[in-house]
């Protein structure tokens, strides 16, 4: 495995389970420090956090909510202390879906909070570095393709999150930062599958008894990302797809 990031800092959105602390693992593998953002699952965190050091890497765990401001300052300042910048920025974290949020909270954390995150962060990351929007296929087509019942919220605020993101790369362009975006299809072992199952029941099976090809897993879509933020040849805003798209 190549170790293109070594010296290199990463700070991860949720990056506690799944895709997130897939994520993480692979860019500590090729030689990244890694900021690993967690809203609540704390000890997930720190067994990915072992992880991270058992591989002879830096950890840093940054509990924070990034709807909330104070908690992403909190954040950029755990960073700047320890390492004093930030060479690359996964935006992973998202929701919509969960039964125990206010209606707005699919805005409130795809759309409000990754712009926060990345205004936060942009004085810590130096001409070179790299910032990558985490998304799906139904959302990066939302308005032009359908999507399963009960998805729309999820999909018209990631589309939203990253239109928002688009409409900086200028700004970005003039810091020397790289903006990308990955979109993948359904991903295989993530909670996402199986919350849509039970709107509509049976619907993964068909899913992937239509698909044209293998429903991604973890590991591959992950690697698509941090190869992604590897290879920053590619002109901003470019996208990276990831399984099929239908």
């Amino acid at each position: 495995m190549p170790e293109d990031f070594v010296g290199q800092v990463a700070l991860i959105t949720g990056a506690s389970r799944g895709i997130g602390a897939e994520i993480s693992r692979q860019l500590a593998q090729r030689g990244a420090d890694i900021v690993l953002n967690y809203r609540s699952k704390a000890a997930r965190a720190e067994a990915v956090a072992a992880e991270i050091t058992a591989l002879g890497r830096q950890a840093l765990l940054a509990q924070a909510d990034l709807t909330q401001i104070n908690d992403l300052i909190t954040t950029q300042t755990q960073i700047q202390q320890a390492f004093g910048k930030l060479d690359v920025l996964v935006l992973n974290a998202s929701g919509g879906l969960e039964k125990d949020k206010p209606a707005t909270y699919a805005m409130d954390l795809n759309l409000t909070a990754q712009v926060q995150t990345v205004e936060t962060m942009l004085p810590l990351m130096p001409a070179g570095s790299c910032i990558v929007f985490v998304t799906s296929h139904w959302a990066h087509f939302y308005g032009e393709r359908p999507i399963i019942a009960g998805y729309e919220p999820v999909a018209s605020s990631k589309k939203a999150g990253e239109m928002a993101l688009r409409e900086r790369i200028a700004e970005f362009s003039q810091r020397g930062i790289h903006f990308y975006v990955v979109s993948g299809d359904m991903i295989e072992g993530t909670i996402t599958p199986k919350l849509l199952d039970r709107v509509q029941p049976g619907f993964l099976a068909a899913r992937k008894e239509h698909s044209p090809e293998p429903i991604p897993t973890i590991e591959e879509f992950a690697q698509a990302i941090v190869d992604a933020a590897a290879d920053r040849s590619q002109p901003k805003g470019h996208t990276v797809f990831v399984g099929p798209i239908i």
